[in-house]
């Protein structure tokens, strides 16, 4: 991560390195946490959740606080079952997501940091906001109560190289500087989450904030899962 983010003229603390847990025992978890690591990530709210639970009913010796990031779909249903749990969420996709989480946020006392994840590719498999529908969603943000918009995340498809990834990763850095010119302010637009085990090091050139790493840190979740 440093060296790509040298690479590009860029300060290495500016980029924050996000562990994928998402199928990994709560032990992983530890194990990363003794070695550093702050910022986790996690696919479902009900495995976060157990992992959160046992965490704090079992806290590890570190003066570390632990920033949990919810980076799957939520559904609106679950929206006050995760709010207590994730400082950030990574897949707001929708004005009514929004409405749930800054509402669950104020009620629980919370003021969890927001994603605004962008569908760059068109994908029926995959969620997010397609670009156009994207000023909507960034216009509601400056009427949250308790939760506040921080940035954009992407998911590209899956490349066959690193190289493959780049068009998308530098097409959510533009559209973001095109939002800023727009007028957007610009701590709604801080944060471009791109980026993953096979191919971070092109997102850290084009711009990313936060990586998503999970088999480069824990292994294989074939493994895991068996």
């Amino acid at each position: 991560m440093a060296s790509a983010a040298r690479s590009a003229g860029r300060d290495p603390a500016t980029v924050r390195l996000i562990a994928v847990s998402k199928n990994f025992q709560v032990d992983a978890v530890r194990e990363a946490i003794a070695a550093g690591q702050r910022d986790f990530g996690e696919n479902r709210v009900q495995e976060g959740l157990q992992k959160v639970a046992a965490l704090q009913e079992s806290p590890p010796s570190t003066d570390l606080l632990i920033r949990w990031h919810l980076l799957g779909h939520l559904q609106t249903n679950k929206a006050r079952k995760a709010v207590p749990a994730f400082a950030v969420i990574q897949s707001v996709d929708s004005v009514d997501l929004l409405g749930r989480i800054d509402r669950a946020a104020a009620e629980s006392g919370q003021s969890p940091e927001l994603l605004i994840q962008v569908d760059l590719a068109g994908e029926a498999t995959k969620f997010g906001a397609a670009p156009a529908e994207v000023p909507q969603l960034l216009e509601a943000a400056g009427a949250l109560r308790a939760a506040r918009v921080a940035g954009l995340m992407t998911l590209p498809p899956v490349p066959e190289t690193p190289e493959d990834a780049r068009p998308y990763f530098r097409r959510l850095r533009g559209l973001r500087d095109l939002w800023l010119a727009s007028g957007v302010p610009a701590p709604m637009l801080r944060e471009l989450s791109m980026g993953m085990s096979g191919d971070f090091e092109v997102a850290i050139q084009e711009g990313a904030t936060m990586v998503r790493i999970g088999t480069a840190i824990f292994g294989s979740r074939d493994v895991a899962e068996h």
